[in-house]
């Protein structure tokens, strides 16, 4: 899920962000959540939704992490880049005629039906090398916001939920 394609996710408050919202919604939103990886720009997630609703569960998680992280930026004492990222938020969503002030998360979001454990295994490869591919670590272990972790035993991050026959 691209956010506006700027590197936003460089600082601890906007992960906890993320974080906070992806635990509420393995709590109260039926989010199954298999794997992740939270890159500057953008994140990844495989997850099913239990009660059979991904795009509202989608939606509700996009808005409550927007809104959050919009607060986060505009209240961030330190935040060096506040001015711009507002900016090019607000630019982004005079853009579309249906955003009130800034867009966060681009619209899209490229969801990919996983029919098979071969296309599954293909998948969390392609996600937990992101970060090794785009330069940031040597392993996918070694990113400290991706599911790679969780594969090797390293739940420190976010739970996530067994796939099954990954083990």
């Amino acid at each position: 899920m691209p956010a506006c394609q700027w590197l936003v996710f460089t600082r601890q408050v906007y992960f906890t962000i993320l974080i906070e919202s992806i635990d509420y919604c393995r709590e109260f939103k039926a989010m199954e959540l298999y794997a992740y990886c939270f890159m500057p720009s953008h994140i990844h997630l495989i997850f099913r939704s239990a009660d059979e609703k991904p795009m509202e569960l989608l939606r509700d998680f996009k808005r409550h992490t927007a809104k959050n992280i919009l607060f986060a930026i505009e209240n961030n004492p330190v935040e060096s880049r506040k001015e711009w990222m507002l900016w090019m938020f607000k630019r982004a969503g005079n853009k579309k005629g249906n955003i009130a002030t800034y867009q966060f998360w681009q619209h899209h979001n490229n969801p990919i039906e996983l029919w098979s454990p071969d296309v599954i295994k293909q998948k969390l490869d392609y996600i937990h090398k992101n970060p090794v591919l785009s330069g940031f670590v040597t392993e996918p272990t070694h990113w400290k916001y991706s599911s790679a972790r969780n594969f090797a035993g390293d739940n420190t991050v976010l739970e996530i939920d067994d796939i099954g026959f990954l083990g």
